[in-house]
C-alpha cells in the first residue's frame, strides 16, 4: 500500500468570498469547532512521520486563521513543501514576505473571472484587485504561483480572457477546473451547468493556448462525457484532507457519502486511519468493484469514476459513476443535462457564526 504523499490541511471554513460553487459543505464547521494550534501541528507532525511531503493550507481562506505563520513555520521545520490555497484578499507585501521568510514555497490564488466586475459579482465581495496585488506580491517574492479558475456557466466563455490574465499575472501554471457538483455548487447546478456547445469552444481554446511556458491543467466537465476522469489516482491512494474539525477523508469531499465510517485524528492516530480504516479501504484498488467496472480494461485507469459523484447521483458510492456511458444509472446524468424551465438565480455560500 502506498504512503500518502499530500496533505489538505483545511484549516477553516470560514472565508471573505461567497462563491455559489463552492465545494464546501452547506452545514460549515463553526469557528469554535476548528482544531487548536497544537492540534494542526501534531497532525503535521503525523502527515510528515506517514510519508507526506506536500501540504496544501487551505480552507475557507487560511488567512483568516491567526496562527498560519506558525503553522507554516513548524511545517517547513520539519520538511514539508508548503502551498498556500488563498483568495488572496488578505495576502499583503507584509503578510506574503513574513511567510515566505518562514518557508512557504509556493501560493495558489483563486480568481474567479478575467473581468472584474463579473469576478466581484461571483465572489460576493469588490476582491479582483486585491486579488491582482496579491498575484504581484508573490511573484515580486520569488515564489511560485498558480492561478486557479472555477469554471461554469457564467465565465466559461471568456476562458481565453482568463488564461491571458494568467500570463499577464506571471503565473507558473494555471488550473481551469469546471464546477464539481458538491456542497454548495450541488444547489446550484443548474445555474452554473454549462452548455456543451460553450465546452467543445473552451477546450479549443485551451488546447490553442498550450505549449507556452505556463502550465495549464484542464479540468473537464465530466457530464458530458462518456467515461469517468480518474479522481484523485484512485481512492486513498496518494492523498489525503483533514477537515477543520479533525474529520480524515480520503478526498476533499468524501464527506457527502452519509454511510462512509467517520474518522477523526483527535480519536485515531492518522497513519491508523491511512493504513487500517474501513474508510480509507473501502474504495481501494479494484476489488470493491462490481459490473460492469470489474471486468473494465479502464479499471486501472479512471478507477470507476469518482465515488463521491456515484453516492451524490445515485446514493451509492460502490456504484459505477453515472457519467460512464456503461453505467446503468447514465439516465439520471442525461436528464440533468437535459432539464429545462427557467434557470435558477444561484444561491451564494453563506457561513455559520
Amino acid at each position: 500500500m502506498n504512503r500518502p504523499l499530500g496533505l489538505l490541511a483545511e484549516l477553516t471554513h470560514r472565508c471573505p468570498l461567497h462563491c455559489s460553487y463552492c465545494s464546501n459543505p452547506v452545514e460549515l464547521t463553526r469557528r469554535t469547532e476548528e482544531l487548536g494550534t497544537g492540534q494542526w501541528i501534531d497532525v503535521l507532525d503525523q502527515a510528515r512521520e506517514l510519508g507526506v511531503l506536500q501540504v496544501h493550507l487551505s480552507g475557507g481562506e487560511p488567512l483568516s486563521r491567526r496562527d498560519l505563520p506558525e503553522l507554516v513555520s513548524h511545517a517547513h521545520r520539519i520538511g514539508c513543501y508548503l502551498n498556500l490555497v488563498t483568495s488572496g484578499l488578505a495576502l499583503t507585501a507584509e503578510v506574503a514576505e513574513d511567510l515566505a521568510a518562514r518557508g512557504l514555497d509556493h501560493v495558489q490564488l483563486s480568481i474567479q473571472d478575467s473581468r472584474a466586475d463579473e469576478a466581484n459579482a461571483v465572489a460576493g465581495t469588490r476582491g479582483h484587485q486585491l486579488k491582482l496585488r496579491a498575484a504581484s506580491v508573490v511573484r515580486e517574492l520569488g515564489l511560485a504561483l498558480t492561478v486557479n479558475v472555477v469554471l461554469h456557466k457564467g465565465n466559461l466563455d471568456r476562458v481565453g480572457e482568463i488564461i491571458a490574465l494568467a500570463e499577464q499575472l506571471g503565473a507558473d501554471r494555471l488550473e481551469l477546473a469546471n464546477t464539481q457538483y458538491y456542497g454548495w455548487a450541488a444547489l446550484n447546478r443548474r445555474a452554473l451547468l454549462p452548455t456543451r456547445a460553450q465546452l467543445d469552444r473552451a477546450a479549443e481554446v485551451v488546447e490553442e493556448a498550450r505549449g507556452g511556458p505556463m502550465d495549464i491543467v484542464y479540468v473537464t466537465s465530466d457530464y458530458y462525457e462518456d467515461r469517468p476522469k480518474p479522481c484523485m489516482q484512485g481512492w486513498a491512494s496518494r492523498q489525503l484532507t483533514v477537515a477543520p474539525d479533525g474529520r480524515v477523508l480520503p478526498c476533499p469531499v468524501a464527506g457527502v457519502i452519509a454511510d462512509l465510517p467517520a474518522e477523526n485524528v483527535l480519536a485515531r492516530p492518522l497513519a491508523e486511519i491511512w493504513y487500517s480504516s474501513a474508510a480509507f479501504n473501502a474504495f481501494r484498488g479494484t476489488d470493491w468493484m462490481r459490473e460492469p467496472c470489474r471486468s473494465c480494461a479502464l479499471r486501472d485507469v479512471d478507477f470507476g469514476g469518482c465515488r463521491c459523484q456515484s453516492y451524490a447521483l445515485t446514493g451509492d458510492a460502490a456504484a459505477t459513476d453515472p457519467v460512464c456511458g456503461l453505467s446503468p444509472h447514465r439516465h439520471v446524468v442525461d436528464e440533468l443535462l437535459e432539464s429545462t424551465g427557467e434557470i435558477p438565480v444561484a444561491v451564494p455560500r453563506r457561513e455559520r457564526r
